[in-house]
C-alpha cells in the first residue's frame, strides 16, 4: 500500500499537468502549430494525443490506489490487468525536436511523471504480500467510525 500523501501528491500533479496541457494545446498552442509545416502540426497534434493518454492512464492508476485506501477494492482486485497502470505510446525523439519548445516541456513532463508512476507500479507488483483478512476488516471499521 502506497502511503496516501504520495498517491494524493502525484494526483494534484497530474491533474496539475493535465490543466496546462489543456490549456496549451487547446488556446495557447494554437498559434505555434499553425505556424508549423504540415507534417508537423500532425506530429504536435499526435504528441497532444500521447500527453493525454499518458495522463489519463495515470489518473485511472491513482484512483485506484485511492480506492484500496479508501477500502473500496481490495489489492488483489488492483492486480487485474485493467486496473494497472495502461501502457504509453513512446514518443521519439526526433519527433519531440520538431515541436516548440513549451510543447515539447509538456510532453516531456508527462513523460517524466509517467515514468514514476510506472516505477511505484511495477514495484507494487513485487512488493504487495498477501492481505490479512483480519486487517481488513479492522481497516473497515476504523474508517466506519
Amino acid at each position: 500500500m502506497l502511503a496516501r500523501r504520495l498517491i494524493d501528491g502525484l494526483y494534484m500533479e497530474t491533474m496539475v499537468l493535465a490543466d496546462e496541457a489543456r490549456g496549451y494545446f487547446d488556446q495557447v498552442g494554437r498559434v505555434a502549430r499553425d505556424s508549423l509545416d504540415p507534417i508537423d502540426r500532425v506530429v504536435f497534434s499526435c504528441e497532444s494525443l500521447k500527453v493525454t493518454t499518458r495522463l489519463m492512464h495515470i489518473i485511472a492508476w491513482l484512483l485506484t490506489q485511492k480506492a484500496i485506501d479508501a477500502g473500496e477494492i481490495t489489492s488483489d482486485a488492483a492486480h487485474h490487468p485493467s486496473r494497472r497502470l495502461g501502457e504509453a505510446v513512446v514518443s521519439d525523439a526526433e519527433s519531440l525536436a520538431k515541436l516548440p519548445p513549451d510543447a515539447r516541456s509538456l510532453v516531456e513532463s508527462s513523460i517524466d511523471l509517467y515514468r514514476r508512476v510506472e516505477r511505484l507500479d511495477q514495484g507494487l507488483e513485487l512488493a504487495e504480500p498477501a492481505p490479512s483478512p483480519a486487517r481488513s476488516l479492522m481497516s473497515k471499521l476504523e474508517r466506519a467510525f
